[in-house]
């Protein structure tokens, strides 16, 4: 066989993935307009439907590492619940790297390319969007 049999077997492997991802993911989330920059458009229909499909996941991802973390999280205010939950985010990498990569996953390609361009501004936004999630659902995390 040649290579080009198994580069059009990839195509469609891929093809398929993408379209299976975005079929998972659903809408977009959040208002799109002509005056919308690149990050806004992403974060509209690409990050908020991650984040709304891997919700549970982040919780759950999150009680374990404040579990190993010898519980001092369960025992703070919840206004220092607040900050502890923002400290984590933007302080411990290998955390933070996790997240994002439960994140990326659920790119497609083509948006996975899109954010290469854009990584450092999608970054700051994916990490301060699930900051605000968590935070939104403290009720759900404080157990």
């Amino acid at each position: 066989m040649d290579r080009g049999f198994f580069l059009t077997l990839k195509e469609k492997h891929m093809e398929a993935r993408d379209n299976n991802v975005l079929e998972l993911r659903g809408e977009t989330l959040g208002t799109i307009t002509n005056q919308s920059s690149a990050e806004e458009i992403f974060q509209n229909r690409t990050l908020r439907p991650i984040l709304k499909l891997q919700n549970d996941l982040f919780i759950q991802v999150f009680i374990n590492y404040a579990v190993k973390q010898k519980n001092v999280f369960f025992t703070l205010t919840p206004d220092k619940k607040m900050i502890y939950i923002e400290n984590v985010i933007h302080r411990d990498i290998k955390f933070r790297n996790s997240l994002k990569g439960m994140i990326i996953a659920f790119f497609t390609l083509d948006e996975y390319a899109e954010y290469i361009q854009l990584s450092s501004n999608l970054n700051k936004r994916m990490m301060n969007m699930l900051i605000e999630r968590l935070k939104s659902q403290i009720q759900l995390i404080a157990i």
